[in-house]
């Protein structure tokens, strides 16, 4: 169509031009010039109208060829509606099979449940009529049945709990024994550590009994000076040819002891000669503190801990308990530490660290309040250890509850470490008192009749009476009584709890 409209256009436009020229040709020329410009006329007039018919042909062309793709659009979205149309016409025909498949569930759901209450209301009326026929049989009533048939399921239940209770602890204990025994001979096997105990008292040896009223000096003011200086107690007796130094911290002891024998070596004995013996051995003292945590931490493989628990490490050289180094025992421990940690699979340095700072509380236990597993955690926490760190430190006690297996790792080694034989001694009346409280424990339960606390308190027979005790009862009661043990009492290694249950029948013949 546009192509038309231009040929309309230069036709007119190819007229108005020769009509202009030829009137300008008549009005300025002769005839001739007139008739030159009709044939430009004549001319122009033939080519608008071949230009005219070239643009209708062209024009009835392109609408032919609009008209077909119309036409080809119009096929084209006729089929997509169809196509949509028969979808929809098949999404209904699913739901119309679907619709009638949930009505008849529906309908054999609601003929189930009418069968499941006629049956219900069946059993209810077989139930009640059962009730009624056993209490005219037994001749009781509702409530005696029912604690007669409570009575007869306690019983039940304790024999099978019982039997449960004696398998389960059977299998845990063969599995757990095996595998605790394999690793704990195993890392016993590969430490080896001296069976002395510690002496806790000071005696310095001096070579005769006439030194001993130059130390005490002219109206004691020599014992004075050194007490005042050194911080400790001077204890000089009628015992020959020695003194005793007394001081509730090791340290300070060991200060004292070392000034006393500077003294006695020198021979000079008075205050000024006091301060300065003292000077030095406290120089002395503390320069082998700081070797002993250097050598500790150097020992372990532990190369990191803060220069001051390094030196409160090495204070604990001159620290005992119930006769144990408490420095040996902790390297002990951080060795048990790693190595179950490697029969584990576990990484053994953190195990050995949390094994070495176990005890480090004990080295300021007396200057600072509460216990040495809290204290220990306080000054591992100030000092920069991680929560890992000290969360075993302070579980090593059970004064908080383990959480990780290094925790359980340094309590076991703890124990080891300090269950061996000639590890450590236990004073008398500490003794008397755990055997005491082992046969009050097991006294508590009825049915006991005597207990009695053996083997050094590793072992406690309990006697009961048979007629208030049954056979599966005393496994029962022999498992209460080792967990009210384990909460209750602090000790050494383990204690075996043995429950005998005796009956005699006797018959005499006359």
């Amino acid at each position: 169509m546009p192509d038309f409209v231009l040929a309309v256009i230069a036709a007119v436009i190819g007229i108005v031009v020769g009509f202009a020229i030829a009137r300008f040709l008549v009005a300025s020329s002769s005839k001739k010039a007139a008739q030159e410009a009709e044939t430009l006329l004549d001319d122009a007039r033939r080519q608008a109208d071949s230009i005219t018919r070239e643009a209708k042909v062209e024009a009835k062309d392109e609408a032919l060829r609009l008209k077909a793709e119309i036409e080809e659009e119009r096929k084209e979205r006729q089929r997509s509606v169809r196509e949509a149309e028969h979808r929809v016409q098949q999404r209904e025909e699913s739901l119309d099979r679907r619709t009638d498949s949930l009505d008849k569930r529906e309908s054999q759901i609601s003929d189930l449940q009418s069968q499941v209450e006629r049956r219900q209301d069946e059993l209810d009326q077989a139930h009640q009529e059962m009730e009624r026929r056993l209490e005219s049989v037994a001749g009781m009533s509702p409530q005696e049945a029912k604690e007669e048939l409570l009575a007869g399921l306690k019983e039940e239940v304790a024999h099978e709990s019982a039997a449960i209770i004696r398998d389960s602890e059977a299998r845990t204990k063969a599995e757990a024994d095996k595998m605790a025994r394999s690793i704990l001979s195993l890392a016993m096997q590969r430490i080896a550590s001296d069976h002395t105990v510690e002496n806790t008292v000071s005696t310095i040896h001096i070579p005769s009994d006439d030194l001993k009223g130059r130390i005490i000096g002219r109206e004691g003011r020599n014992i004075r000076s050194f007490e005042q200086i050194t911080g400790t107690n001077l204890i000089i007796d009628d015992t020959p040819e020695c003194v005793t130094i007394s001081c509730f911290d090791p340290v300070r002891r060991e200060i004292g002891r070392v000034t006393m024998e500077n003294l006695i070596s020198d021979g000079r004995i008075h205050p000024a000669r006091i301060e300065e013996m003292f000077q030095k051995a406290e120089s002395l003292v503390m320069q082998r503190v700081q070797e002993a945590g250097e050598q500790a931490a150097f020992d372990t493989g532990i190369h990191d801990i803060h220069p001051e628990l390094i030196q409160t490490l090495g204070r604990l050289r001159y620290r005992t308990s119930y006769g144990q180094n408490v420095l040996n025992h902790s390297l002990e421990v951080a060795y048990l530490c790693g190595v179950m940690a490697s029969e584990l699979g576990l990484d053994p340095v953190p195990a050995k660290r949390a094994g070495l700072l176990h005890d480090i509380g004990k080295a300021i236990d007396r200057e600072v309040e509460g216990n040495h597993a809290t204290i220990g955690a306080d000054l591992a926490r100030r000092f920069g250890e991680s929560d890992f760190i000290v969360h075993a430190i302070e579980s090593h006690h059970n004064d908080i509850e383990p959480s990780s297996v290094v925790d359980v790792l340094v309590q076991a080694a703890d124990a080891v470490s300090a269950a061996r034989p000639g590890a450590r001694k236990e004073t008398l009346d500490a003794y008397i008192k755990r055997l005491e409280k082992l046969e009050e424990i097991a006294m508590s339960y009825e049915g006991v009749e005597r207990t009695y606390a053996i083997q050094a308190g590793r072992e406690v027979r309990v006697m009961v009476e048979p007629e208030k005790v049954s056979e599966d009862t005393t496994v029962v009661l022999a498992h209460d009584i080792a967990q009210r043990i384990e909460n209750e009492l602090q000790y050494p290694g383990q204690v075996k709890v043995v429950v005998i249950r005796e009956s005699r029948a006797v018959g005499i013949a006359k």
